[in-house]
């Protein structure tokens, strides 16, 4: 796979000729997103002399006799002057002038269907708003598809109007067709990424194979939640000669966002600043990892710079909104991602975000509409799924929530909160087995939040299983000591009050006294300590021996920063969890 890679790559100098003819192409039908990123990564690569510079396109023939109208309507629609630029385009042959008369008609439509949007209803009630110009486009685009007379970026727009009227298999098929015959159109390929469901799917589709399809594989890994794939992906891609580019440095940093690897992707985005000071692109999920740390004055920083830069971006509309959400002023915040909306209504992270402020404000009806939102934009946006189940759990609507737990899961299968979110699901709808699988793999994947165990305990303790529930909180306790978190967590007292008890019914004193003085380390556990150990002290004073129907091979051991001057030396068995594996 390696050697494959670098032969994509071995010849950097006619890679960037690409990049600044396909730059250039992208430039004259306005599609600006495509040349950015051609543009970037060109500058990422070493300088070519004069003497290789690729030429301009060579004109046609129809070209020529298109040229006047098409240089009028190019300024119109640099401009946003849809409708005008599509006016003065009508009857022009050329490729080039017909993508963008078509293109400048369905961004009028679109246009349209946002300003109904964001003026008329509010961002909110979006209800049913549709760009009425789709269908016309389609028949029309269908036509010429069907005389095989559309070039590849009239193949991309067909595409996007395929998409756009949820016709994902006709789109689909198109969108390939397109990176055939225009394999460094970065537009195509980001479409393709967002109708592409899982990595099997993309198994069976026929791809050509030029160097664009690795950063491709490696954007859609990411969207995919496939990190480590896409990691290995973009760090071939550096080896291979894009070691500057920014491009690959965001989406790095992206993809350790999306493992929680926090640490990581804030060193990484914070490098990002330095070599790109006044990039907004990203700076929300930026923001985000701030968030989470709770670094008020980096955030506050951050949002002053972006506003200094450009106020009217919705990154920067988005930074605002989590610097109030983190001052707790839910208001404020919620009315800063609504204008982020004004300006986009498809970005993808303003709904989510929006939707998480709403619940914090306790509007669980305007909460589900931003998160129902969110995945209309985006459906493979477990954020969005994950709060849609949590409105409707608030809402004690267990069945709902459920469906949008398992949705959320699919997405994120090795994500601990919503395998422990799904549990308590189960737990609720009393699916006792489901809900013991879901904390027993929860644990497996790596409990971010260190409650599995405890849930799975309870639940054993529910069920009176007294045994499984004990080896649970053993191994919640080693795992809470381990990572030094002992006092803070509010779980560790009552693990060790379930300890002491259970310790004391099997007659084991050693080992419940051990537990019996943990617990007065805690407030809501001490006298209850207190009043075991008395009872240990009398039961002691009248020569109780333990209980002979005790398994004589029990064993048990706390981790050693656990240990007192008393710490048990026989152990409780190890307990068989198979029964409630997955």
């Amino acid at each position: 796979m390696m050697a494959a890679t670098n032969s994509l790559f071995s010849d950097l100098r006619e890679i960037k000729k690409q990049l600044l003819s396909i730059s250039w192409l992208c430039r004259e039908r306005g599609l600006m997103h495509s040349v950015k990123w051609a543009s970037e990564l060109a500058f990422s690569l070493e300088s070519i002399p004069l003497s290789e510079l690729p030429s301009a396109p060579a004109l046609t023939e129809e070209d020529a006799e298109d040229l006047d109208a098409y240089t009028l309507a190019k300024s119109y629609f640099d401009l946003k002057e849809y409708d005008r630029a599509a006016y003065f385009l009508r009857g022009c042959k050329s490729q080039k002038a017909y993508f963008l008369y078509m293109y400048s008609r369905y961004l009028s439509g679109e246009k349209r269907k946002d300003d109904e949007t964001v003026d008329s209803l509010g961002p909110l009630e979006k209800g049913q708003v549709k760009n009425e110009a789709l269908r016309e486009l389609r028949v029309e685009l269908s036509k010429k598809h069907k005389a095989r007379e559309l070039d590849g970026f009239s193949l991309y727009l067909y595409g996007v109007v395929l998409r756009k009227l949820d016709l994902v298999k006709e789109a689909l098929d198109v969108f390939v067709e397109a990176t055939h015959v225009l394999p460094l159109h970065w537009g195509t390929w980001l479409e393709l990424c967002n109708l592409i469901t899982d990595k099997e799917m993309l198994k069976f589709l026929s791809l050509p194979d030029c160097w664009i399809k690795e950063f491709f594989l490696a954007h859609i890994y990411t969207e995919q939640q496939l990190i480590e794939e896409a990691l290995q992906k973009y760090q071939s891609l550096i080896d291979a000669g894009f070691s500057k580019s920014t491009y690959i440095i965001s989406q790095i940093a992206v993809a350790y966002h999306n493992i929680r690897d926090i640490d990581k992707a804030l060193s990484i985005f914070n490098e990002l600043r330095k070599q790109d000071p006044y990039r907004i692109e990203n700076m929300d999920t930026f923001s985000n990892l701030l968030y989470v740390r709770g670094l008020k004055p980096e955030l506050s920083y951050l949002a002053h710079n972006l506003c200094d830069i450009d106020k009217y971006r919705v990154e920067t509309c988005c930074v605002i909104g989590n610097y109030y959400s983190l001052r707790s002023q839910h208001e404020k915040a919620a009315l800063y991602f609504q204008r982020a909306l004004k300006l986009n209504p498809r970005y993808l992270g303003a709904w989510t975000l929006m939707g998480h402020e709403y619940m914090e404000m306790k509007n669980t009806s305007a909460a589900i509409q931003a998160y129902r939102h969110a995945i209309e934009v985006n459906k493979r946006d477990y954020r969005a799924w994950y709060g849609l189940g949590q409105t409707y759990e608030i809402l004690k609507m267990p069945f709902y929530c459920l469906y949008y737990y398992r949705r959320a899961h699919q997405l994120r299968p090795n994500d601990s909160r919503m395998l422990v979110a799904l549990g308590e699901c189960y737990e609720k709808l009393n699916q006792l087995v489901e809900a013991k699988k879901c904390y027993w793999r929860a644990y497996a994947v790596g409990d971010v939040e260190k409650m599995a165990l405890v849930k799975l305990a309870k639940l054993h303790e529910q069920l009176n299983e007294s045994e499984q529930a004990a080896q649970c909180y053993i191994k919640y306790i080693q795992d809470i000591y381990s990572c030094g978190e002992i006092v803070e967590h509010q779980e560790v007292s009552t693990a060790f009050r379930y300890l002491a008890q259970y310790y004391f019914k099997c007659k084991l004193w050693d080992e419940a006294s051990a537990c019996a003085q943990k617990c007065f380390n805690f407030n809501d556990t001490r006298e209850e300590g207190k009043a075991l150990l008395r009872q240990i002290l009398q039961l002691r004073n009248q020569n109780e021996s333990p209980s002979a129907d005790l398994p004589t091979n029990a064993t048990f051991l706390f981790p050693q920063s656990v240990s007192a001057s008393n710490t048990p030396t026989r152990r409780v068995s190890p307990l068989n969890l198979s029964s409630v594996t997955p």
